[in-house]
């Protein structure tokens, strides 16, 4: 099949692929006419394709691809599986075994990395936030489900597989082999700095993180601290639940976050001024690493006024996501609801911008977005940490500007 005609069919599956679940959610709304409209014309052209086209198209063979381009379109977290793949999903995602540290998202069709969890094999690769997988073990991963995705990279501890990785520090793709493993989360640290600045680093969000949070920032007081930062750089692994714990140790009283979708009544998660450990001035560093729960504690502290965020956008994921089976035995994973920051900013869509912009040491170049530009700082020397120099510099003095 040509490449136009490849493109024409891609196109034309997914408007046909809008139109049935559009008539599936007026199923609940019938009176809607104006999609059922939509729904006419797409049947329309499809047919003048089928019957008025130079060659027949395959739709079958391009219909997985085009309900995922459509969920991509709306939820880069989202999936499409079909019946088998439900089954392998279902049989495999609770299953205890090994992986190389790969937190994804879709992009473009293909598999971007929202980062890799420090210290895993796939970390220890070089693999970062906005490099784009391939392919896996030679399958290519355009429109490849992105469960499905992570279902191929589990496996046994000491097995290998193989990924092409598409990056611009590289001039093509590049082949990697990776070794799996049962991927540890990093522990929290700590260390006193100067001018009597607390550091912590909660590189991911696990069931102990805001405990061990809490006993860093408590051993720090005792050190001398006066002042503390606490750098979400990387933390892209932790639910939401485990965010908000995070921002409670800060945060006295007033909105976490909220919770919402359209089955999914508003639920607010206010602080518990029990919880709370420390009045001390704080500054919090994040990248474009950062999601999830660590979103959802950097948001609730900048709209709080609780804390200056420095450092890059973060990458926008924070959201409950749910397997809904269809009819054919397979299964839409979709998000119902969002987590919203307290000033009703959808986390997910707008993503935690810092009150102070720093690029990073070697900044992450990525395709552009809709959205304004953002400036890029110049490259720091090797070994600096431009971020965390400019955060040691506005919990001492303040933003400037």
């Amino acid at each position: 099949m040509s490449n136009r005609l490849r493109t024409l069919v891609v196109t034309v599956s997914t408007l046909l692929a809008a139109a049935l679940l559009t008539g599936a959610l007026l199923d609940r709304n019938p009176s809607d006419e104006g999609a059922y409209r939509q729904i006419a014309v797409y049947e329309e052209v499809l047919a003048h394709i089928k019957s008025d086209y130079v060659e027949e198209p395959d739709l079958k063979s391009v219909t997985l691809g085009a309900l995922n381009g459509l969920l991509e379109a709306i939820d880069p977290f989202a999936s499409y599986l079909n019946a088998d793949q439900y089954k392998e999903y279902l049989k495999n995602k609770d299953a205890s075994k090994g992986g190389v540290g790969l937190i994804l998202s879709k992009r473009f069709g293909y598999l971007g990395v929202v980062d890799a969890i420090p210290g895993s094999p796939a970390d220890k690769a070089g693999l970062t936030t906005g490099d784009m997988v391939e392919t896996i073990r030679g399958i290519a991963t355009r429109d490849m489900p992105l469960a499905y995705a992570n279902i191929l990279l589990g496996g046994k501890p000491g097995s290998t597989i193989e990924i092409s990785v598409l990056a611009f520090r590289f001039q093509e793709a590049k082949k990697i082999t990776l070794t799996r493993a049962e991927v540890q989360y990093p522990k929290v640290s700590e260390k006193l700095l100067a001018e009597q600045v607390g550091y912590v680093a909660a590189e991911a969000m696990g069931p102990t993180t805001a405990a061990d949070v809490a006993a860093a920032v408590k051993s720090l007081e005792k050190q001398g601290a006066k002042r503390l930062i606490l750098d979400l750089r990387h933390s892209s692994v932790g639910s939401p639940d485990q965010g908000i714990e995070l921002a409670n140790l800060f945060v006295e009283k007033g909105l976490i976050t909220y919770l919402k979708g359209q089955t999914v009544p508003r639920k607010d998660f206010e602080a518990d001024p029990a919880k709370a450990i420390t009045k001390l001035p704080l500054v919090v560093l994040t990248n474009r690493g950062t999601a999830g729960g660590a979103e959802v504690a950097a948001a609730a502290l900048l709209d709080s006024k609780r804390a200056q965020v420095v450092g890059e956008r973060t990458y926008g994921d924070a959201s409950v996501r749910r397997p809904i089976p269809t009819e054919e035995g397979g299964a839409i994973i979709l998000s119902v609801a969002k987590y919203y920051s307290p000033s009703g900013k959808a986390i997910q869509d707008d993503h935690v911008v810092p009150s102070v912009q720093v690029n990073e040491a070697e900044p992450v170049a990525e395709i552009e977005e809709e959205g304004p530009p953002e400036t890029p700082a110049p490259p720091a020397p090797p070994g600096e940490d431009p971020i965390l120099k400019k955060a040691i510099e506005v919990v001492t003095q303040g933003a400037k500007g």
